[in-house]
């Protein structure tokens, strides 16, 4: 095996399948470096929920195997991947940040999990994230902490593939987005995730937060990895009959059509009020990137979100109360008080009061839908400031005004449905990751992934790489 340690470690995955099949690295070698920086890094980092060593070796065994004989899966073959901890696998404890769920050992496989291992993909282990996929981690858990700042809010709910996949603990990480939880821990740690349509990827054997508004994506640090990771895990699934039938596009072919004729709208007023100065000169500069790659960037009047945003709380604690009703209230004293309080505030809600957001959400979807009849993209900042110190992020509870400032790019596409692609974008004064997110029609992933690789081919932002000085001497505090 050549290279140094971080150069393996962050290696896309296009470059770790290409390596392989020249034979210049082994499977097996790169899953034990992995494993191996794993074990030095992660007590600090706290990235991992739990690591499954011995079944990944295995797998990277077979995989070395497989490429030998010439079978070929594609381009997740021998490559480390590693999952949210909400996707059910078979034999593993899947508790989805919870304690209520801590003896949980499914029989089966998730869907995409599945789907993971039919490609030959090497699952290195389970990723910490915040109890049952809301605001916080339960008491008991310690949380997963930034790399680029042991400070700073690493974002959630998936905290700890952002940490992990920032870290270089795994080439690329299957999460899941409710309110925010894939585009919020990227533009926190400088990565790339897609959020699909919703149906898109079938959600069977995952834990669910709220059933209409779950969306599963992955993560990785490029657009590439990430399109390499959807070719995997998208399509109908019977198991999910929500899953969408029409078929899954061919999402790596799309990386080479550029974002040339691309008509990508701006709304200035809703990408400059309430944000922050960095932020919106990144987004400034990524409209330059564009108009040189061949798009227009068109002046838009985006639906107002502001009811969307008043509305996704309420939405998502009804269909929370329903997730748990099994284990909850009958296990109450199993919850941490956030995840508990969201319960309750579902439990008392009217189905009348319910109905009405829903018919709110109808309408704001087919307010999107016009607006994407003029426009190829919708351009707008991934969250209005760069990742803010955990001190503040813990007064969150009582300042409304910057929860919802917080929320106002992300969850109104969960309430919608339509796709979304986070993209590291520049870094704030303190040298903080800043993200941006481009949005879509329905169905229309591969035009996100074009114009994301378009941009990732003419910017470096993706590559920048945190000091895990304090990582490496342990310093967990």
């Amino acid at each position: 095996m050549t290279g140094s340690d971080d150069e393996l470690a962050y290696l896309s995955i296009d470059e770790a399948g290409a390596r392989l099949r020249r034979g210049e690295i082994t499977s097996l070698a790169l899953t034990e470096a992995h494993l191996a920086r794993i074990g030095r890094l992660d007590a600090a980092l706290g990235g991992y929920a739990r690591v499954t060593a011995e079944a990944a070796l295995r797998q990277a065994r077979a995989a070395d195997a497989e490429l030998a004989a010439g079978r070929d899966r594609g381009p997740l073959q021998g490559v480390p991947l590693a999952v949210k901890d909400l996707f059910w696998t078979a034999g593993v404890v899947t508790a989805a940040g919870t304690r209520v769920h801590g003896d949980f050992r499914p029989a089966v496989d998730a869907t995409v999990v599945q789907r993971l291992k039919a490609a030959g993909a090497v699952l290195l282990g389970k990723l910490q994230m915040t109890e049952g996929a809301y605001s916080d981690h339960h008491p008991s858990i310690r949380p997963p902490r930034n790399p680029w700042d042991p400070q700073a809010w690493p974002g959630i709910s998936s905290s700890g593939p952002g940490v992990a996949l920032a870290a270089g603990l795994c080439c690329g990480a299957l999460a899941s987005d409710t309110g925010g939880s894939i585009r919020w821990p990227c533009a926190a740690n400088n990565l790339t995730g897609l959020k699909p349509t919703w149906g898109r990827v079938s959600r069977h054997g995952a834990f669910e937060l709220a059933a209409s508004l779950d969306h599963v994506g992955p993560m990785a640090r490029d657009v590439g990895s990430v399109a390499a990771v959807l070719q995997a895990i998208a399509g109908r699934d019977d198991l999910d009959p929500s899953s969408l039938a029409e078929p899954a596009g061919d999402y790596l072919a799309a990386l080479g059509e550029g974002a040339g004729g691309l008509r990508i709208g701006v709304d200035r007023r809703w990408n400059t009020v309430d944000v922050d100065l960095e932020v919106a000169a990144a987004l400034a500069q990524a409209e330059a990137v564009f108009r040189t790659l061949g798009a227009e960037v068109v002046e838009v009047a985006a639906p107002d979100v502001a009811e969307a945003v008043a509305d996704w709380p309420a939405n998502c604690a009804v269909e929370a109360a329903v997730a748990h009703e099994a284990t909850y209230p009958a296990r109450a004293e199993a919850y941490g008080p956030v995840l508990a309080s969201v319960i309750e505030a579902g439990r008392t809600l009217s189905g009348v009061d319910y109905q009405k957001i829903l018919l709110r959400r109808m309408a704001l979807r087919g307010r999107f839908d016009a607006l994407f009849a003029d426009v190829d993209l919708l351009l707008t900042p991934a969250h209005p400031f760069a990742p803010l110190t955990l001190e503040r992020i813990r007064t969150l509870g009582e300042l409304p005004a910057l929860i919802a400032r917080l929320q106002t790019y992300t969850c109104p596409f969960d309430m919608t449905g339509h796709p979304t692609l986070s993209l590291p974008a520049g870094a704030g004064a303190a040298g903080l990751p800043i993200g941006l997110q481009l949005v879509a029609g329905r169905l229309q992933e591969a035009r996100l992934l074009a114009a994301g690789a378009a941009f990732q081919g003419a910017s470096d932002w993706h590559r920048r790489r945190p000091d895990l000085a304090w990582a490496a001497g342990n310093l967990a505090a």
